[in-house]
């Protein structure tokens, strides 16, 4: 319970909290529409998901995706300012996990959103949290563990679904050669010249994603060089087969101290120095 419920500072997830409501905006405007022109879209192809059939979702139409697509972006800008936090962040979750919805029962479906659902679930648990705020607060340190598990089990399962799926020939045949021909580049291109490569870094992608739980016994120095490998990773990713896993990004925020980034050291808290500092469970 200790290690699950551990204090961090207030400004850490008020900073995690605004990369994600920021995130949410850019993705429904900018990124991930296909959920907007599934409005249109002729209701036979409509599939409903496990959570569809659950809530009896209709299928969806233009006022519906409209609704959703606005009511979401309104919903993470007023989060952005820090007021209501648990009121826009419940708009917000119930927004845009219809709205991803909408795009998924069409179509295959995107586990890079997982961990995701799970951060807009939990992030209304907290009230307020100023950017300033260095008091520690065991339910934000709560949110923040539970973020860093479903990302790491993103990481874990993807392997897991790997074998299970595609068995040993996943890392043993040609699959990373197939994705760059399907999405090849400039760069990429030079790979498959050097067949061996890709087919070692299969093997690298798997030991790395089975092995992605070992972040939770190293020091706090090695988790952080570990995370900054990962981005390094999504980076090589993008690079070659212009895959980008943008909103696992955002999650993996949550293993990182944010505070320390933007405030000073010598920062001033909101707690009066005179008083020691307690943990603001809110």
């Amino acid at each position: 319970m200790s290690w699950l419920f551990r204090p961090v500072p207030l400004a850490r997830v008020a900073l995690f909290r605004r990369a994600v409501y920021a995130f949410v905006i850019v993705d429904v405007l900018f990124m991930h529409t296909s959920g907007h022109h599934h409005g249109w879209a002729d209701p036979v192809w409509y599939r409903p998901l496990e959570m569809g059939r659950l809530l009896n979702l209709p299928a969806a139409s233009v006022a519906l995706v409209e609704v959703l697509r606005w009511g979401t972006v309104l919903g993470a800008a007023l989060a952005l300012t820090g007021r209501l936090p648990r009121l826009s962040g419940a708009v917000v979750a119930a927004g845009w996990i219809w709205y991803q919805y909408v795009a998924f029962s069409y179509g295959k479906v995107d586990h890079d959103r997982g961990d995701f659902v799970i951060a807009l679930l939990v992030l209304p648990l907290i009230g307020s949290a100023a950017l300033g705020d260095r008091r520690r607060s065991e339910l934000a340190g709560f949110v923040l563990r539970v973020v860093q598990l479903v990302a790491i089990a993103t990481y874990f399962l993807s392997a897991f679904a790997k074998v299970r799926f595609g068995g040993w020939d996943w890392v043993n045949s040609a699959t990373f050669v197939r994705a760059v021909v399907r999405r090849h580049n400039w760069l990429s291109e030079h790979l498959l010249h050097i067949p061996w490569s890709l087919h070692a870094f299969q093997w690298v992608l798997f030991t790395l994603e089975i092995t992605a739980p070992v972040i939770f016994l190293v020091a706090e120095h090695w988790r952080r060089r570990m995370v900054y490998g990962w981005y390094l990773f999504h980076a090589a990713t993008l690079a070659v087969v212009g895959i980008g896993f943008w909103p696992h990004l955002v999650m993996m925020l949550a293993f990182l101290p944010l505070e320390e980034y933007r405030l000073p050291r010598q920062a001033r808290s909101p707690v009066s120095p005179s008083r020691p500092s307690t943990p603001a469970v809110t």
